[in-house]
């Protein structure tokens, strides 16, 4: 439901009469001063140098207003106005010589806004519509990936359905980390198909961060590496960024990432020369 302000909306309606102001071929005077060039395209008018100041603030609330309408109106797909009866209105409102009662004006704001209201909410189940489709083709190629990279050799899967394989294993009675722990990491993440969406391999500047601050695929993940040791998994989307996603990342998307974890619980001292060098 959208909420209105009913005085400013309407306010708005009656000023979208400048829209007619906006038309090619037309010139707005001002004690015989021309105060706007004619332009092929209406939106594209120049204002001269010479019009007084409080004309440049009321035409430009003026026309901010009128863009407000003539947005929705595009925006819904509604029925175009009637620019003239909308200027007459603004004109007949600003002299106090309204052609329609105040129960006439109502009743037809009522209109418009219900309009308003409907195509909205159809636009939003529209949405709706498009997003569970979208969700469900990236669902099933996302499973399918999951089918697939759990036949490759070496591949091994975690009750949880993390999916990963040993690219480089630490040194022996290497330390592993715990969910508390702080580690620094290279990584390099992709999508199913391939592409980038973040790495620090790329960037060529390792990642620090608490294990318990990252998604649950990590959190896991990382608990089964030592120290000096390279991986790669495969995160179903329950274990990464869930049905909501993040910028950059659709939600339900099964995410890859190879993994080097560098030290765990970094000293203060090293922390403080890498930022020295960034």
């Amino acid at each position: 439901m959208i909420n209105w302000d009913y005085k400013k909306l309407l306010m708005a309606l009656a000023t979208g009469a400048l829209l007619t102001a906006c038309q090619p071929d037309t010139k707005v005077e001002d004690e015989g001063t021309s105060t706007v060039t004619e332009q092929k395209d209406a939106t594209e008018q120049v204002v001269t140098s010479d019009i007084k100041e409080e004309d440049k603030v009321s035409y430009a609330l003026g026309a901010k207003m009128a863009k407000f309408i003539r947005d929705d109106l595009e925006k819904y797909n509604l029925p175009n106005v009637n620019k003239k009866a909308i200027t007459d209105g603004f004109n007949d409102a600003m002299l106090s010589n309204s052609q329609m009662s105040e129960q006439e004006i109502n009743q037809q704001f009522v209109k418009f806004q219900q309009a308003i209201q409907a195509a909205h909410q159809q636009a939003q189940a529209v949405a709706k519509a498009k997003a569970e489709e979208d969700a469900k083709i990236i669902i099933a190629s996302g499973d399918a990936f999951l089918v697939e990279n759990a036949k490759k050799d070496g591949v091994k899967t975690t009750e949880t359905g993390i999916q990963y394989r040993v690219m480089k294993e630490g040194e022996s009675g290497a330390a592993t980390p715990k969910a508390t722990d702080r580690v620094k990491v290279h990584y390099h993440g992709t999508f199913i198909d391939g592409k980038v969406f973040d790495s620090s391999v790329d960037r060529n500047e390792p990642s620090e961060f608490g294990l318990n601050g990252v998604i649950k695929g990590w959190t896991e993940g990382l608990q089964l590496m030592s120290i000096g040791s390279k991986y790669h998994f495969v995160i179903p989307w329950a274990l990464a960024y869930g049905p909501n996603g993040r910028p950059g990342i659709p939600g339900h998307s099964v995410l890859q990432f190879e993994i080097e974890l560098l030290e765990i619980n970094p000293k203060k001292e090293a922390v403080k020369e890498a930022a020295a060098k960034k």
